[in-house]
């Protein structure tokens, strides 16, 4: 499997294009907004989109999935379901961080729990839910090629707001430290913003959950 980062939204944010080689399929994850220049990417990679795994309900991750999925006819998979609410405020959320534009409100045709798995292709990836940052947030993990896709939980350097409607700083720190630290130091992790890094050099040097701290 292979991946590309497209990043959209005044947040910059990391919607990744996850294609299956063999089978020229694919999946995308978050889409949050700038619609035409993520199809225009898939256009471009000549492959066909299968469907939307979104890791939690923000504007800037969610808010371009409801258009795609009607407009392809593809299905929207994750996150929780404690993420319900926020995704019916799509259209609000824009107007509240002053953009002046929200997403369009949508149901997931599923909503995904710990344990899980979503399929693309012939690709496989694990669901691991992770609250802290929103209620019902998700990541998905790529065991095959040793790869997360983490959304806001997790960053280079830093971890998810959780000064936002919903969230838990207790809760985070615990979904990185029970459920992403034992998939492997050497995971890969894609994060919602900024570069990659990687969980073992997270655990070193990360000033909020590097393993000195506890």
């Amino acid at each position: 499997m292979k991946y590309t980062i497209i990043p959209v939204t005044p947040f910059m944010q990391n919607c990744s294009l996850l294609i299956c080689e063999t089978s020229q399929r694919a999946a995308l994850v978050d889409p949050g907004g700038d619609t035409e220049r993520i199809l225009a990417t898939v256009a471009k990679a000549g492959v066909t989109l299968e469907k939307i795994f979104l890791t939690h309900g923000h504007l800037d991750h969610a808010g371009g999935a409801g258009t795609i999925a009607h407009q392809l006819g593809i299905p929207i998979e994750g996150p929780q379901r404690s993420e319900e609410a926020l995704i019916q405020s799509l259209p609000e959320q824009g107007r509240h961080f002053g953009l002046g534009f929200g997403g369009e409100a949508f149901t997931p045709n599923r909503w995904l729990e710990q344990g899980d798995v979503v399929n693309f292709g012939e690709q496989t990836l694990e669901v691991s839910y992770c609250p802290g940052h929103t209620p019902g947030h998700v990541i998905y993990f790529h065991r095959a090629s040793a790869m997360a896709w983490v959304g806001d939980v997790l960053f280079a350097g830093s971890i998810g707001r959780t000064d936002l409607p919903g969230g838990d700083h207790r809760a985070l720190i615990r979904s990185i430290r029970e459920r992403l630290w034992p998939l492997g130091d050497e995971v890969e992790f894609v994060p919602g913003h900024g570069p990659n890094s990687t969980f073992g050099r997270e655990r070193r040097t990360n000033p909020f959950v590097a393993d000195d701290l506890f």
